[in-house]
């Protein structure tokens, strides 16, 4: 993640989108709200600004984050809270099938560089959530303004078009796909 990205992610700018915008758009309300259930995974956890808030849903997290500095930092803040912190790839996840209830990505599927590398972390995915478990997220759409953002960084962005057929080859059903135009956001259920 280059510097300027780096600092956006770690903003009370972003804490307060993430809070008051993304979360509760990608956990849906009334009838279509859902439940993270009891051990939560998030992948491409950054400096942890979604962790601190699916702690505040999940008896148990899981925060995955590639990046050995952002993932030790995490670690250290965590500390005394009921968050494990793994340096990993989301591609090869040392984490054991049929674990989780649910698992986060929010805004980082991007950063995988490869089409064929995020339809394998998706797999992955699928694997280590129980039957049946909730994968749920969101990422930024293919614009300008996120383009600019991205200079100098990994930016492989999805199109939410083609993503249903995606997530249904990589183990999911159930599938929603929902775009406002600038981002959308994702769920499906492990089969």
């Amino acid at each position: 993640m280059n510097e300027e990205h780096l600092t956006l992610c770690a903003s009370e700018e972003w804490r307060a989108l993430v809070a008051d915008e993304l979360l509760p758009w990608v956990l849906g309300g009334g009838d279509d709200r859902v439940d993270l259930g009891d051990d939560v995974l998030e992948i491409g956890a950054g400096p942890g600004l979604v962790t601190d808030l699916l702690i505040e849903r999940a008896p148990r997290v899981t925060a995955v984050e590639l990046d050995v500095e952002l993932a030790d930092a995490l670690r250290a803040r965590m500390a005394g809270r009921p968050v494990e912190v793994v340096t990993a790839d989301a591609t090869a996840l040392p984490l054991p099938s049929d674990r989780f209830s649910a698992a986060a990505c929010f805004t980082m599927l991007h950063h995988i560089p490869e089409v064929a590398l995020q339809d394998r972390a998706l797999v992955e995915l699928a694997r280590v959530l129980r039957p049946g478990g909730l994968l749920l997220g969101t990422d930024g759409e293919d614009t300008p303004k996120r383009r600019a953002l991205h200079v100098g960084d990994v930016f492989t962005p999805i199109d939410p078009r083609g993503f249903p057929a995606r997530l249904a080859a990589a183990g999911f059903t159930d599938v929603l796909v929902d775009s406002n135009g600038d981002r959308f956001r994702f769920r499906g259920r492990a089969r």
